[in-house]
């Protein structure tokens, strides 16, 4: 055989290999783990993939990564009253028992309609804005006006950002991948995937006639799940109130959610820093403000509050391997705990400090809010959670009567 058939021969075999060695990863990927979920979990997890991203990020000036590392958040007036004593807590681990295990989805046969909120408000304020601003201007006095770089705290929104240079992927995205690994999307079922820009035009309401003849009184759904909601409008957090008030189910899937207010200008799809954050922006200046927006109001419907990103936190009933991240913190003596993490705060100013980091569950008026009070999209391919989660939705889940065709629509 001559030398020049001999290197085809050898090119071919190489080829063949590396072809069949993709094939196989790419079946064993797709047949066990949701694909959109893998990608999140490599760029929030806590791998030394995470730390190389965002080095690489600051090598190449960009910014946004670190300044997403926040101060405590945890203000003192309600940290020096916050106990345990106060709060119904049931400390089993789970929601439903290993009698109760019946296919999941059998809970959804009736008609339920579910929304999972894509956080697109947040992904825009992420993308080499807002935290640019805040990381350049951190130290500046309190009382300053800042009128320079206001442009910064404006963004243009992607309507579906699937993959963005800060966020990645999405929790509604996800968690579609999910709910359909759980075999939930049965023929009963109505699943659709809504943005930000969706909730705050009334979407979730139904439509009496006409484009925005909204009926803020009865819900087109009776299920949401939000994600990563850090940066919302007044309306859309109004109309999610509102939504649960109604009677709905609220799902929160992560920490540190209603932080800040922005504004959202539909001609030209871009959001605007309002208040929060530690921020206050009027269009002219800029200047030092609180850090979160409706914490009081926030804490009376949803029951708890964000706590902080740069704490060191570390949790004594860890089921699931989960590493500190963004947190919520229970503020609301009616909340209902569901599983209680057990967190203690290392090294904090106040020693005796032990914030309750737990799943709850809090009643508000007709409706309900569940909070996993962690984030979550950090574990979404965590069997053992995945199971939990599926536990979850399909226990506190408003049953329809009625059967409606499958819609799943993005």
């Amino acid at each position: 055989m001559k030398q020049s058939d001999r290197s085809v021969l050898g090119a071919a075999m190489i080829f063949l290999l590396v072809l069949t060695t993709c094939t196989y990863i790419l079946l064993i990927v797709s047949n066990n783990r949701p694909l959109f979920a893998q990608i999140r979990v490599l760029v929030h997890g806590r791998t030394s993939t995470r730390e190389l991203i965002v080095d690489q990020n600051l090598k190449s000036g960009d910014i946004s990564t670190r300044a997403r590392i926040q101060r405590n958040s945890l203000p003192i007036s309600r940290v020096l009253n916050m106990t345990a004593s106060n709060l119904h807590i049931d400390d089993t681990p789970s929601v439903a028992s290993e009698n109760n295990n019946a296919d999941i989805s059998n809970q959804f046969k009736k008609g339920m309609r579910m929304a999972l909120v894509e956080p697109t408000f947040t992904a825009a304020a992420y993308h080499n804005s807002f935290y640019v601003f805040y990381q350049k201007y951190s130290h500046v006095p309190a009382e300053t006006n800042i009128t320079n770089d206001l442009s910064l705290l404006s963004s243009r929104v992607i309507k579906y950002p699937t993959i963005t240079p800060t966020t990645k992927v999405h929790s509604a995205f996800a968690m579609l991948s999910l709910l359909k690994n759980f075999k939930l999307v049965s023929p009963g079922s109505n699943i659709t995937v809504l943005t930000d820009a969706d909730v705050d035009d009334g979407l979730i309401f139904e439509n009496r006639g006409g484009e925005k003849n909204v009926d803020t009184d009865n819900n087109a759904y009776d299920v949401i799940i939000l994600g990563h909601q850090e940066y919302v409008t007044q309306q859309e957090y109004n109309y999610l109130k509102k939504f649960v008030s109604n009677g709905g189910t609220m799902l929160l899937l992560d920490g540190n959610v209603f932080y800040a207010q922005i504004k959202f200008d539909r001609n030209t799809s871009t959001v605007t820093l309002v208040k929060g954050h530690g921020w206050a922006f009027n269009g002219r200046s800029a200047w030092k403000s609180v850090a979160e927006r409706w914490a009081k109001e926030t804490s009376e419907w949803v029951g708890s509050n964000y706590l902080c990103y740069s704490c060191d936190i570390t949790f004594a009933n860890d089921p699931w391997e989960y590493k500190h991240h963004e947190e919520q913190y229970i503020t609301n003596h009616k909340d209902k705990i569901l599983m209680n993490y057990n967190a203690s705060l290392i090294h904090y100013p106040i020693p005796s400090l032990r914030p309750i980091i737990a799943t709850y569950e809090l009643n508000y008026q007709k409706g309900r809010v569940i909070s996993l009070g962690i984030y979550s999209d950090d574990i979404i391919t965590n069997e053992s959670f995945d199971k939990y989660l599926g536990k979850l939705v399909s226990q506190y889940s408003i049953q329809k009567q009625g059967q409606q065709q499958p819609n799943v629509t993005t």
